[in-house]
């Protein structure tokens, strides 16, 4: 798919009118239109504001047939699924994440020593 197809098939895939998006972003309709069945190419600033409607980036558009990748968060994950992501990640990542769990555990450790071993000064 080309980018006109492309933000023809956001905007679809989306259930929205022609006219809802070019009042939002502040194109006539016979530009948009034109945008859509190819005839004109996309600015950048097109872009950038068809984008930030659908909140978006620029890319997800011109590459919207492709699909890109979703964000991974690994707060509502499973401790092993978890541990799968990260065995994704190449080697130095792996590392730099191994030494902040490290960093974190060590500073977790030394506290608690702290709170059970020594009593604030009277």
């Amino acid at each position: 798919m080309n980018t006109a197809e492309n933000i023809k098939k956001l905007r679809e895939d989306k259930g929205l009118m022609q006219k809802q998006v070019y009042n939002e972003i502040g194109l006539k309709p016979a530009h948009y239109n034109k945008l859509e069945k190819g005839l004109i190419e996309p600015s950048i600033d097109i872009l950038d504001r068809l984008a930030s409607y659908y909140g978006i980036a620029i890319d997800e558009i011109i590459h919207y047939s492709k699909g890109t990748p979703k964000v991974v968060t690994i707060e509502d994950k499973t401790a092993s699924e978890q541990v799968k992501l990260m065995a994704q990640l190449n080697d130095k990542d792996k590392n730099t994440v191994m030494n902040i769990i490290d960093t974190m555990l060590t500073k977790q450790k030394f506290q608690t020593f702290f709170e059970q071993n020594i009593q604030p000064a009277k």
